[in-house]
Parts: C-alpha cells; structure tokens; sequence
C-alpha cells in the first residue's frame, strides 16, 4: 500500500460529493482512511470539513480530528461543532491526543468542553493539562493495563482481558503493588506461555525503562528508540504508575523536533508554521535577517580594509565569491552533522573533542582538494601561479575554519546553555566570510605585492 497524498482529482471528487448531498457523500468517504480526509481537510474549507465531521460518526470523526496536522488547527474545528457531537468525539479520543487538541484552545474555550464531560474523562483530561506538552507528562496517555504483582496467571488474564474492553490497543502490561508502586513490566505472550499456577512476582521484568513527567520529549524518544520499546512507563517521585508514551507518539515527537532543528539552522523561528501566510512568515524571518545584515557589515569591513589590493589585482574579486560561498557550504555541513549529533546524544568533552577534530581534519582534505582544482583553474585561465598558490590557501584555511567552526560553535552554545541550531548558523557564516576574505587578501598583499 503505498502512502497518501493530496490529488486535485481527490479534492474535486469529495467537494462534489458534498454538494450532492448526504448519501453521496458518505458513499465517496468509504473510499478513504480516516487519516486520509485527514489530509484532504487541508484542501477544503472550514465550512466543508464542518459539514464532513458532522456527517461522520464520532468515531471515525475523531480519528480523523486526531490525525489531522497542529497547522490546520483540528482545535477550532472541534470547538465550533454542536456541544453534543463534541463531546461524543472528545470521549472516542485517547486521553493524550485529546490533551494535545484541548491544550490549543482558551482557558474559556477549555472549560466548555470539560464541563460536558462525564467526571472520570475530565479529571484525566485536566491532569494531562498541567503537564508542559513537550515532556512525557504531555505525551503520556493515562489509558494503560495495570495488574497486582500478587495475582496468579489465571486472576492476571481476567484483568487483563477486564481492563481490555475499554481500550483498543495495548502491548505492554504493567505491574504495581497494593499501593500502586511501579513494580516492573510483563508481556501478554510471557503469560500466557507461563505455567497454570504461576504467580506474577515469576514473570514480571523489574529492571523496566521508564520516564519521569518532566522528562523531555526528545530524551523520551531516544529511550524508546535505544531500547526498542512500543511504550515506556511514565513514573512520579514517589515511584507511582502515571501513565504510558507509545512509541506512535514518539513517531509524531521525532518528526517535530527534525522540523524544528531544520527551521533553526536555516534561520527560521519554530514558531513559523509552515502553511503561515507571508505575513506571519516576515515576523518569524526579518529578525535574524538583520542580525546577519549586521555580521555581514563585518565582512565588508575587511573588503574595505584591502580595497588598494583589490584595485591593483581585480581578478581577486571573482575568487574572493568562490573562496566565501565554499567555506559557507562546508560550515553548513559540518553544523548540520554536529546539530544532529548533540540532538540525538548527550556529548562527553572527550567525543566533543573528537567531533571537532573529524571536522577538522575533513575541512582539511576538502579544502586542499579544491584548493588545487582553483589553483590549477587560476595557472592556466590567468597565467598567474603565485595567485592561484594564494588562493589556494585561502581556500584550504577557510574550509579548515569552517570545519572547526561549524562543529565547535554549536558544541560551545551547548556548553553554555544557547540553542545551537538557532544561533550557530549566523556566527559561523560570519567566521567564514570574514576569514575567507582576510586570507585571501590578506595573502594577496603580502604575496603578490
């Protein structure tokens, strides 16, 4: 089956479907996947995925609710449907999915919803409220299998299969005490492979990975992922069972924070979404422009400073683009390895060291390696073998620093407590063009005058 994407011919076929009424509409929608007119509302009018939600049944609806993108705002949608249909859509949704669309809404906005909600799903919904939405507290979803440790095989597959009823998919079963302290994990297959009379306390694994509330969403992903789990335990202080964060939430997390480091290395706020409209998107960019409007008056400081070299030797000029734009583009190769590298482990000063020193000695050979390519293009084009030795410096020092730069910076900005994806890239486009003109310009001067 291969994966979905939006066609206009799809997006034609549904918006007909609408105007022929219910029966038709309902007949074409058969053909998709929730998380498929998940994807087409992003291609219909507020008023059409209305008109679509309120059609559906409630649990189709909030699938397709859960499925659909933060940037088409599923929250307003839900909002803005009759009392009563929302509060059959927000009782289908698992706990933590309906956190993460409620926790959009205003204070006032929240409240209406919760207070049409029996007791038991508010109260959970409210907790998960207090939790920040990008740590476990905020991912974790409260709907769980949950045995005493002192249950034997037959009472554990009785409340396993009891407490089953009212969820649709679980893989791990956790075990707690009498006073609800986490004890370890079992799996189903475990159990039923064991013994007639077998007791919990034989099977149960307590040496189980879990997760504090606060932890952060990436830290969680990287555990589920290292230990290849399909949840991990949420744990409090007191060592209580709170919750579970499944491995398809991580999925969501993973992808987020990929986006958001991209944004950041590239300049771009995360608070641009990416189907903002232009007004939205020169709020989030013109900021960092003018910050390296002003790095890039630094630059042309050290142009200014050795413009009678230029004066005398222009063909300095073409080359000083090549030199600049390269170390540019090795700097942003090296950030981008080195962001990527501190986002998925937490660096020792010696692995830091060794990062540095692998960009290093890349930055290096690249260098060298181009350097001869323009060196060779400026023997033969300019007939000059003394410029093509200083540019071939000039390009072999510059990599070098880009190299050192775009591994260190990021490292030393985590070091001290600064975002290295937002921050990095402006200082080291600044390294790079201030030291690609120094050295060919300054080895100029000194060489060929």
């Amino acid at each position: 089956m291969q994966s979905f994407e939006i066609d206009k011919s799809d997006v034609l076929k549904v918006k007909n479907a609408i105007l022929a009424g219910d029966e038709t509409l309902k007949t074409v929608l058969e053909d998709y996947h929730a998380s498929e007119i998940a994807i087409l509302f992003e291609r219909l009018d507020k008023s059409e995925q209305q008109y679509i939600i309120n059609l559906l049944p409630a649990e189709i609806a909030s699938e397709i609710i859960s499925e659909m993108d933060e940037e088409s705002h599923p929250e307003d949608l839900l909002f803005q449907m009759h009392p009563d249909k929302r509060t059959e859509i927000v009782e289908e949704l698992d706990y933590d999915d309906a956190t993460d669309i409620i926790s959009q809404l205003e204070d006032h906005e929240q409240k209406e919803i919760l207070e049409d909600l029996n007791e038991e799903d508010a109260s959970n919904i409210r907790n998960l409220l207090t939790y920040d939405e990008k740590t476990a507290g905020g991912l974790m979803n409260t709907d769980l299998i949950c045995v005493n440790i002192n249950l034997t095989k037959k009472d554990a597959i009785d409340e396993i299969i009891r407490q089953s009823e009212e969820m649709e998919e679980f893989y791990t079963i956790y075990v707690v005490d009498e006073n609800d302290i986490f004890k370890g994990i079992v799996s189903l297959k475990d159990i039923i492979k064991a013994k007639h009379n077998a007791q919990l306390t034989e099977l149960v694994k307590t040496d189980a990975v879990y997760v504090h509330p606060d932890t952060d969403q990436e830290e969680v992903a990287n555990l589920i992922s290292q230990y290849n789990l399909t949840s991990i335990p949420v744990i409090d202080e007191h060592q209580k069972l709170l919750g579970r964060v499944t491995f398809d939430d991580v999925i969501d997390v993973m992808e987020a924070e990929s986006t958001e480091d991209i944004l950041k290395i590239s300049g771009v706020s995360e608070d641009e979404e990416l189907s903002g409209n232009w007004v939205e998107a020169v709020k989030s960019r013109l900021p960092w422009l003018v910050i390296n409007l002003g790095t890039a008056f630094l630059a042309s400081s050290v142009v200014r400073y050795f413009d009678p070299t230029i004066k005398l030797i222009p063909s300095l000029a073409a080359y000083m683009t090549i030199i600049a734009g390269m170390g540019g583009n090795a700097a942003t190769q090296a950030l981008a390895v080195t962001v990527r590298r501190i986002s998925l482990y937490d660096l020792s000063d010696k692995q830091s060291y060794r990062t540095v020193l692998k960009e290093f000695t890349v930055g290096l050979i690249n260098g060298a390696a181009n350097g001869l390519i323009v060196f060779l293009f400026a023997y033969f084009f300019d007939g000059n073998p003394m410029l093509g030795l200083v540019i071939f410096l000039a390009m072999t020092g510059n990599l070098v620093i880009a190299g050192i730069t775009g591994a260190g910076i990021p490292l030393i900005l985590k070091r001290v407590g600064i975002d290295p994806a937002i921050a990095s890239s402006i200082i080291i486009t600044t390294f790079t063009d201030v030291f690609g003109f120094m050295l060919i310009l300054g080895l100029a001067s000194k060489l060929l005058l």
